[in-house]
């Protein structure tokens, strides 16, 4: 296994594109079915959006938690609905493993949304450099990983928008989901 790329090596790759479904969750009534359909799973890819703020010493809060199975993303606009009582009970379940990237920066951010301790959360950044893999990025392990590129030409753009577009989507759902995949990639290197 390579152990770091470059940018450049990055920018010649093919982009990755998620290919399941993805649901936009608006509403409480949605977000506790989702999380229902979310339980049946013992590891979900965990990760976060916020608004950009581009003035100094302002803060905003996560518009966004993606939720992903190999299957299906959900993706909570808590920026609509807050965050409701079964997605935060999710987020506390030791029963159900919850995998990301640079998750420090999540919880503190989270810390603005609920108060409660998140439990079963996995930093991939804590476990990659065990299987010889010295960046730190998402986009630099995937691409070690799988040979393939994640897009990051949405990262700053408007969390908060009133309806996501579908690159927003589609970019939001890839980052959960790129942590669960990697995360099972590395899981299959311990069986060998």
């Amino acid at each position: 296994m390579v152990a770091y790329i470059t940018k450049e090596e990055i920018a010649g790759l093919d982009v990755e594109v998620f290919p399941r479904k993805i649901h936009v969750v608006n509403a409480e009534e949605e977000a506790n079915k989702a999380v229902e359909e979310l339980r049946k799973y013992k590891f979900i890819g965990f990760d976060t959006e916020t608004k950009p703020n581009f003035k100094k010493g302002q803060k905003n809060k996560i518009a966004l938690i993606q939720l992903s199975t190999n299957d299906f993303c959900y993706l909570f606009r808590l920026n609509k609905m807050g965050i409701p009582a079964s997605l935060r009970n999710l987020l506390h379940d030791s029963s159900i493993t919850k995998i990301g990237l640079s998750l420090k920066d999540d919880f503190a951010a989270m810390a603005g949304r609920t108060k409660s301790e998140m439990l079963s959360f996995i930093d991939l950044q804590n476990i990659v450099g065990d299987y010889g893999i010295e960046d730190k990025s998402l986009q630099k392990i995937y691409a070690i990983l799988f040979n393939k590129r994640i897009s990051k030409a949405q990262r700053l753009s408007n969390w908060e928008a009133d309806t996501l577009t579908e690159a927003q989507k589609a970019y939001a759902a890839i980052d959960a989901w790129a942590c669960l995949k990697i995360y099972n990639e590395l899981k299959k290197a311990d069986s060998h």
